[in-house]
């Protein structure tokens, strides 16, 4: 147990965690010397590599000296933040990445308290010190500052601090020397993480922090012995803090310990480590497995509750079940429900109507990575717009805050600020670095749907921002989901090249010639504030004096194609978005023309 150090790695997006553990392992000797090597390489999920980002906590080890360093790779971006919060049971202590040119983001503050919270030992780490613009000084007084807002102890603010450069595998005591290795980064841990705790003489004990799947063996349950010893097709008993009396009894069918990449089968495993258990099929995140007869449940820890919600239903509109191969209710049922068992931080309900469920999350892209997830299974459904979580507190009714930075060239500040205060954000911070300037704000989460796309063309794509979950407060009044219209189609049909031209003078389309349409299908934008309908199935009228080439001259401005993120920040509250796995369709909830119509007046 001497020989064991447990940490996570925590910090904001894109602030270097993946890439440091990359290093990590390649400087620990697990990979060979002429062994092809991918960037990133714990971002497994196509999702993960496509996008850039993590989703999923993931664990690892390397071998330092004589001692077993068990890694757990987390993710940075906010709406994935119940990822973070389950794992850091698994831990002792904690690596906070920190950028050396952006510092302390909102992700940073949100991870670094819920570790502060566990009493977790944290090294601080100011990463991308090679950069340009790095401004390392400034940044270590920052961390220093957001230890003190958020009440560290006195051996945490004084925390060891380490400056290093992932990309370049490099680690120093000194902000003014780049090293020559990540060195000074793992005696660090073995002398300041201490190694965890735990009796091997008492009944084993685990709680489980982590579930994962694999065909051959079913469920694999994952998380850190707290005490006694385990060994394979060992008697268990699987029980919960929360539902004592669910006491169920399994076999231990097969050990795993972490080892570099790999998870290497072992006949026993003691207090301390971190292991995978599998053959125990009913199995999920929070449960404690527990030596038989010897039933202790621990309890896990409290999960921020979600603060967004979502409509899933099933597909309806008159293209249903031509491209989806899971389309019915009890498919979508069992997925969603699938799902809630591997992320804590999701939940999901059923309705009044027998079609439809309420899915809660973190965020828009807390949604949209489920529902890319499930298109590419297979499924087929559509989903509403997201709602925000409104909540009755003292009487008063309150909205869930989000805390907004934002970093934007000086020129345009004016323009972000009319921006966020048209969406009811209130100003609380304002700094300025060079030519460029850090602005914080106080916003309903309402505000930012939609707004994310605004902003990167406000600014020409030169901007920064990044939210986290703040508090709830009282609701801010009514604030408009969005400013503009949409293009509805008149009939189903394919659209046409003469039909879409006469269209385009309407607004923005988001079709071209040879798409199949519907009666009630959005095809594209109007600048108007109202939705118009228009007739994309139209052709011209044959006559004896059209020449065959009569249509050539017709000129098509290109189509706006929208991404499942823009498609869900485009959706008004009368729309829902078809999801297929080869299609995503917006729609109006009421297809038929005239009911729509009809139920436009009965609200007004």
């Amino acid at each position: 147990m001497k020989n064991i150090r447990n940490i996570a790695i925590i910090a904001h997006v894109d602030h270097g965690k993946t890439t440091l553990v990359d290093e990590m392992l390649r400087q620990s000797g697990i990979f060979r010397e002429n062994q092809a090597l991918i960037e990133r390489v714990m971002d497994s999920g196509d999702l993960e590599r496509e996008r850039g980002i993590t989703i999923l906590a993931k664990n690892t080890s390397v071998q330092y000296g004589e001692t077993k360093i068990n890694i757990v790779d987390t993710p940075g971006h906010a709406d994935f933040g119940g990822e973070v919060e389950r794992v850091l049971k698994m831990v002792n202590g904690v690596l906070l990445l920190v950028d050396a040119a952006e510092g302390p983001m909102p992700q940073t503050r949100f991870v670094l308290e819920k570790a502060l919270g566990f009493k977790h030992r944290v090294i601080v780490v100011v990463n991308k010190i090679d950069r340009p613009d790095a401004r390392t000084l400034e940044v270590v007084d920052e961390v220093l500052e957001l230890l003190l807002e958020l009440d560290a102890t006195d051996e945490q603010l004084d925390s060891p601090m380490i400056f290093c450069s992932a990309r370049n595998g490099t680690a120093s005591y000194s902000p003014e020397k780049m090293g020559n290795d990540l060195t000074p980064l793992f005696d660090t841990i073995i002398n300041y993480i201490t190694s965890p705790g735990g009796d091997e003489s008492l009944p084993f004990q685990m709680l489980v922090s982590s579930v994962d799947y694999n065909d051959y063996v079913g469920k694999i349950a994952i998380g850190r012995i707290e005490r006694g010893t385990i060994r394979q097709n060992q008697e268990v008993t699987v029980t919960n803090d929360l539902n004592k009396n669910m006491n169920k009894r399994a076999k231990a069918v097969n050990l795993y310990v972490f080892s570099g990449l790999n998870r290497t089968p072992v006949t026993e495993a003691s207090a301390g480590d971190i292991i995978a258990v599998s053959g125990i099929g009913d199995i999920t995140i929070g449960d404690t497995i527990c030596a038989h007869r010897h039933i202790d449940p621990l309890p896990f820890v409290s999960i921020s509750a979600p603060t967004m919600e979502m409509t899933f239903s099933v597909n309806d509109s008159p293209f249903a079940g031509t491209e989806g191969k899971f389309v019915t209710t009890r498919n979508i049922r069992d997925r969603l429900f699938k799902e809630t068992l591997k992320d804590v931080s999701l939940r999901a309900a059923e309705t009044d109507g027998t079609d439809s469920f309420i899915v809660s999350g973190r965020g828009e892209m807390h949604f949209s990575i489920l529902i890319e997830t499930m298109r590419r299974e297979g499924f087929e459904f559509q989903v509403s717009p997201p709602r925000v979580l409104y909540k009755t507190i003292d009487g008063h009714l309150q909205e869930p805050i989000e805390r907004v930075v934002i970093d934007v060239p000086e020129s345009y500040v004016g323009t972000v600020i009319e921006k966020m205060g048209a969406r009811k954000g209130e100003l609380a911070e304002m700094t300025n670095s060079g030519s460029r300037a850090r602005l914080i704000f106080a916003i309903p989460s309402r505000g930012l749907f939609g707004f994310r796309t605004e902003f990167l063309s406000d600014t020409r794509g030169e901007g920064i921002m990044a939210s986290v979950f703040d508090t709830y407060a009282p609701f801010k009044g009514e604030l408009h989901r969005r400013s503009t219209g949409s293009l509805i189609a008149f009939e189903t049909g394919e659209a046409v090249a003469y039909g879409l031209y006469n269209a385009q003078e309407r607004g923005m389309l988001f079709i071209s010639p040879g798409t199949k349409v519907y009666g009630g299908m959005i095809v594209g934008v109007s600048p108007k504030a109202e939705d118009m309908t228009v007739n994309v199935c139209k052709r011209k009228q044959l006559t004896n004096m059209r020449a065959s080439g009569s249509d050539d001259a017709l000129r098509l401005t290109p189509p706006r194609v929208l991404s499942l993120e823009q498609s869900i920040e485009f959706l008004a509250d009368d729309e829902l978005l078809e999801v297929t796995p080869k299609s995503l369709r917006l729609r109006k909830s009421i297809l038929d023309h005239q009911l729509r119509m009809k139920a436009m007046k009965a609200r007004t």
